[in-house]
């Protein structure tokens, strides 16, 4: 009887547990819904904010993996592990002078951390400035 309510108690935690898609078309366990990203805008070329991007998980945590669109330039991923969590930032030019960035961050128990991706949006804002 005790592993039967164990295993719906399992069940049913598994059945709670989600799946999101992150701004770089992967997939991450999701416990919350809650918003976990944080979109910008900048009068920069593609290239120079990805540039940006790069420096600041680099300054701050570990570059796990690069996505680059096949066929297509006009849009850079890239997934990095920054205090624990997992941040993935996507890059893509609206036009040729204007680039949007959407940084993504999560917990490893897909618990949302908006915080953490507003703090990595304005350290690339600064790192375009300087």
């Amino acid at each position: 009887m005790k592993m039967k309510f164990f295993a719906v108690l399992a069940g049913a935690a598994l059945f709670a547990t989600g799946c999101v898609k992150t701004v770089s078309d992967t997939h991450s366990v999701a416990t919350t819904w809650s918003q976990d990203t944080i979109v910008s805008r900048y009068n920069r070329s593609l290239e120079q904010v990805y540039q940006a991007s790069v420096q600041v998980i680099a300054n701050n945590g570990v570059l796990t993996k690069e996505f680059i669109s096949p066929g297509t330039n006009v849009v850079r991923s890239l997934s990095a592990k920054v205090n624990q969590r997992n941040v993935w930032i996507s890059v893509q030019s609206v036009d040729p002078r204007t680039t949007q960035v959407e940084v993504q961050a999560r917990s490893s128990w897909g618990v949302s951390d908006v915080s953490l991706a507003a703090e990595l949006d304005k350290q690339i804002a600064l790192q375009l400035a300087r």
